[in-house]
């Protein structure tokens, strides 16, 4: 019998139009931009271009994200697989700098404060107050879950602090179940994930981007053990490139 690996795929939502307008966005329920959609388009011709069919996909509560899945699944005729969601795949909640612009951020907080906030592993931004609009506890789509596990502001380790018990209980175990799985969250809550999973160190973590819309491959052997992960870049020859970088990640 010939084992096959199988695989998780990370993606990133196409464009909002807060990452156009470059405002932190966090939990903040913003579309996607014309050009997120054409994004979402193109993530899935290339997934496609490489025959990848997936068994479950799982994202946030977020609609950018969710009309992400929605663009990628019909574009690929797989829009019939399950999709769960779930809170714990939400943004990193950006406290008090929700809705502000960067520039905003740096004039009100100072840029070095700002850069300290975005790139250590555990600085979060200042808390909001609960009874501030932006805090999720006054948002009716999370009256399901406990008061004290929403947020206030958020750090990439707290991010991944309750990212990660979802992944042991039920994305995993998906995929020790022979299951492709596609993941479609968010810039932080990917980064987090992608940190547990790979093993990167605090100080590494702070290099690791990822652009909207651009698929990250990640393989599992038989047994659910990491072997490592790859960028799926668009470039023009994007079937060719594809192809030859899978190679190095999928037998």
């Amino acid at each position: 019998m010939i084992i096959r690996p199988h695989y998780l795929v990370l993606l990133r939502h196409g464009q909002s139009l807060w990452n156009r307008e470059k405002r932190f966005t966090g939990w903040t329920d913003t579309p996607l931009s014309p050009k997120g959609i054409m994004e979402a388009r193109r993530a899935a011709r290339v997934l496609h271009a490489q025959h990848m069919t997936f068994d479950m996909c799982y994202t946030s509560l977020l609609s950018r994200a969710g009309d992400t899945v929605k663009i990628v699944l019909q574009t690929m005729g797989q829009e019939s697989i399950p999709v769960h969601t779930s809170w714990r795949l939400n943004e990193r909640h950006y406290g008090a700098l929700q809705g502000l612009t960067w520039w905003e951020a740096s004039t009100r907080y100072g840029t070095k404060q700002v850069l300290t906030w975005q790139r250590h592993f555990s600085a979060k931004p200042p808390e909001l107050t609960r009874d501030d609009p932006r805090f999720p506890g006054n948002d009716s789509c999370y009256d399901t879950v406990e008061p004290q596990d929403l947020p206030c502001s958020e750090s990439l380790e707290d991010t991944q602090n309750r990212l990660v018990p979802y992944w042991r209980t039920e994305i995993f175990p998906s995929l020790l179940q022979d299951r492709n799985i596609l993941i479609i969250a968010h810039q932080n809550s990917l980064r987090s994930l992608l940190k547990y999973l790979a093993g990167i160190s605090d100080q590494d973590i702070r290099k690791v981007t990822l652009k909207t819309a651009e698929p990250v491959i990640c393989k599992f052997d038989e047994k659910g053990n990491f072997g490592g992960y790859a960028y799926l870049r668009w470039k023009p020859k994007i079937q060719d490139y594809a192809h030859r970088l899978l190679h190095t990640i999928l037998p």
